[in-house]
């Protein structure tokens, strides 16, 4: 099975912009789907290598949008669908922006690739839909709590997706990325908050819970497994974790920070970035067998080493003057 034409969803966020370079360096014909904005921003994509640069099309438009999502479709036979709303806390004030992004968006989209006989549609879901694990580490078979309004409603495009393959036979695969961090990253996620903190400064870091433990998978992991899902063979219905198989607390992955900038640090709980009690997911730990043996994808950030090597590319980039000067490093970013 072979794909030429890609239409990616969530290209101009921090997953789909290095996602869409590495499918046009792949020799992919790819159009970017970017959400509209009168700024005619196109997000991340505006700031792509400039090997990449011009050689993808881009359109712009909402996934809430079934008619826009249509007409982005036509033509493609591979949809990578990403775009989606990501931010837990915001989903605590927001979550009908949610339901009609997470939930309506996708349905849209599968809708479409219905309508249009695409080849196959990847699906993105995410390990928080795992909640806190019951064991560990998580395979794909494990059980499903939606723990915060964000999970909630990617359980529901997830199941959105597996049940327009099981009624419709649409060829659907689903990827489980665990937590990808990387350059470009939203300031709303711990390992750039960290960062920025402290190349802005600061000694005194102000974090959430440490106890919490996470799974952290390095970009360009994520995307080689999203990459592996485009041509496999026979993974129709099917849901693929992508995860390191490395667990590390929040509270120890700030001290590996420090150590590889060179600071000292002091970390302060603020209460404003801690989560509801029943709502924090304290257990992330992936097991990626199934991946490893059905797609032949293998982590190259991987254990101890992996991640210290993945945290030092994350801090040069962010690091740069350029590139720093891009975050509000005085804003707690929900």
């Amino acid at each position: 099975m072979i794909q030429s034409s890609v239409l990616i969803t969530g290209a101009d966020g921090f997953i789909g912009s290095h996602l869409t370079e590495a499918m046009v360096r792949a020799g992919y014909s790819v159009r970017a789907f970017s959400l509209y904005n009168s700024f005619n921003s196109w997000g991340w994509l505006d700031h792509c290598h400039a090997a990449v640069k011009g050689q993808f099309e881009v359109f712009s438009g909402d996934v809430r949008d079934p008619h826009g999502v249509k007409q982005a479709m036509q033509g493609c036979d591979l949809v990578m669908h990403l775009a989606s709303l990501i931010a837990i806390p915001y989903s605590y004030y927001s979550p009908d922006t949610y339901i009609d992004t997470n939930i309506r968006g996708t349905l849209n989209v599968l809708q479409a690739a219905r309508e249009l006989d695409v080849a196959r549609v990847v699906h993105t879901s995410t390990s928080e839909v795992y909640g806190t694990a019951q064991f560990v580490p998580i395979t794909e078979t494990h059980p499903l709590q939606g723990q915060s309004p964000y999970s909630a409603t990617k359980i529901a495009a997830d199941q959105l997706a597996f049940s327009f393959y099981s009624s419709f036979g649409l060829p659907v695969v689903t990827a489980r990325p665990f937590n990808t961090y990387g350059p470009r990253q939203s300031a709303r996620a711990v390992i750039p908050s960290i960062i920025i903190q402290l190349a802005n400064g600061k000694n005194e870091i102000e974090l959430g819970a440490l106890s919490p433990t996470r799974d952290f998978n390095y970009v360009e992991d994520t995307v080689e497994g999203f990459m592996s899902l485009a041509n496999a063979d026979a993974v129709e219905g099917e849901t693929f974790n992508f995860g390191s198989n490395f667990e590390v607390s929040i509270g120890q992955t700030a001290e590996l920070i420090a150590e590889a900038m060179g600071c000292k640090i002091e970390i302060v709980c603020d209460e404003a970035r801690l989560r509801p009690q029943n709502s924090e997911v304290e257990r992330l730990w992936a097991d990626n067998t199934k991946a490893k043996q059905s797609l032949g994808w293998e982590p190259k950030y991987a254990g101890l080493a992996g991640f210290k090597e993945g945290l030092r590319k994350t801090i040069d980039w962010f690091t740069e003057p350029e590139n720093l000067r891009g975050y509000k490093s005085g804003l707690y970013n929900i």
